[in-house]
């Protein structure tokens, strides 16, 4: 009962004063607010990358020509020539982790069909490739392995290409079209993938046989990539580990040598990626938990001012049987009640603010539990930290000084 009429005496005393108790909110709603809507942008651009990256094919591997470049001593693999179709062979023969692999080679040239001409990239491949990277056909089929043996002059076109060369909506299939100045047959169009997260254009591509674009287009004897696709995401990095020492036997290298080649799965670079968004929030959740501070600094000295108005209120409290305890705990639970409702204000201002971001901005959010959880937890111990000093000064007060302050 005691405790029931503490909380009304301070709601008593919060709603007299609203202008100034708002005000005193204010640091609070606003880091709260900030905190919940930091943590969702974090939260949604993490699931965002993961989700990207795994419609890339979350069991994929990539091996690259030239050292590993994520270190400062590291040279670039566009710099080197170390992989061949022998390398891409000999992986195929002796891995046991992976369920498809192809060698690939890539380029860039115009796209031309009539009058329409478009910049692209031509990646020549095996057939595999589609199931690697999880791309399906919206119309026609994927090219044969006695096509890609015979060096058939046949393409796959993703659709921004097909948009940008067949602009009247003509189905391009059987079509003829060059890529610079070489003629290509358009056997298949690819799955619509739209960007990724990275601002780039999936289906800005074209598809063809491996042996026509090494030999017809690019010239090379040599791969730029070799992809492959492991058993299950749980083997990818047990994939990685036996690709690395069949290619290391392969390449002839010494215990003491470095790997000329890169081998990586996707799980690294989902890792990667949210390590640095995790970075990113961290010091985002870092600036905006500077206003929780102002806040509670600004609960202090609101509190403090109220203690010093309320002096002669405090004494003849006293003066009548009233204990310092309960002084102390009404100026608490004031401190706690503006705090706690700042936090309440706040936490509805950042789902808004995750809504008005993720509708009109079009950036990626996730609001974790977690984030409401903590804010609330933080608006309580902000309201005991910064309530307990002015609240001590007031239930410290000596009654007879109290009632003669003026």
């Amino acid at each position: 009962m005691r405790l029931l009429n503490l909380f009304k005496i301070a709601f008593k005393a919060i709603v007299l004063n609203k202008i100034r108790t708002l005000l005193t909110m204010l640091g609070i709603i606003i880091g709260v607010a900030a905190v919940i809507a930091m943590l969702a942008i974090g939260e949604g651009s993490k699931e965002s990358i993961r989700s990207t990256i795994s419609s890339m094919g979350s069991n994929m591997i990539t091996v690259r020509p030239g050292e590993d470049d994520r270190g400062p001593a590291r040279g670039s693999g566009g710099d080197v020539q170390t992989l061949t179709l022998n390398d891409y062979e000999v992986i195929k023969k002796k891995t046991t982790m992976l369920n498809y692999i192809t060698p690939v080679v890539n380029g860039g040239g115009q796209v031309i069909n009539g009058a329409n001409n478009w910049p692209s990239t031509i990646y020549g491949v095996y057939p595999e490739y589609l199931d690697i990277k999880v791309v399906g056909l919206q119309s026609g089929s994927m090219f044969t392995d006695a096509e890609v043996q015979s060096a058939s002059k046949v393409v796959l076109l993703g659709q921004t290409v097909v948009d940008n060369i067949f602009p009247d909506g003509e189905d391009p299939i059987g079509k003829l079209v060059r890529f610079n100045s070489i003629p290509f047959k358009v056997i298949g169009v690819l799955e619509e993938k739209g960007e990724n997260t990275f601002g780039q254009d999936q289906d800005d591509v074209v598809i063809a046989p491996f042996s026509t674009v090494q030999k017809r287009i690019l010239a090379i004897d040599y791969l730029n990539q070799i992809m492959a696709s492991a058993t299950s995401e749980n083997d990818a990095p047990e994939a990685v580990t036996q690709v690395t020492e069949i290619l290391r036997a392969q390449h002839k290298l010494l215990d003491n040598e470095d790997d000329d080649f890169t081998v990586r799965s996707m799980e690294e670079l989902i890792s990667t990626f949210s390590s640095t968004s995790e970075m990113l929030t961290v010091l985002l959740v870092a600036v905006a938990g500077i206003s929780l501070l102002i806040g509670g600094i600004g609960i202090m000295n609101i509190m403090y001012v109220s203690v010093k108005e309320r002096t002669k209120e405090i004494g003849l409290r006293m003066a009548v049987g009233g204990k310092g305890s309960d002084i102390l705990m009404q100026f608490l639970i004031e401190a706690i009640l503006i705090s706690i409702t700042g936090g309440i204000i706040g936490v509805t201002l950042g789902l808004g603010s995750t809504i008005f971001i993720e509708k009109f901005l079009h950036w990626p959010t996730s609001v974790a539990l977690y984030s409401i959880i903590i804010s609330f937890a933080v608006c309580a111990i902000t309201g005991i930290f910064f309530g307990w000093y002015p609240a001590r000064k007031a239930a410290a007060l000596d009654p007879i000084t109290a009632l003669r302050y003026e």
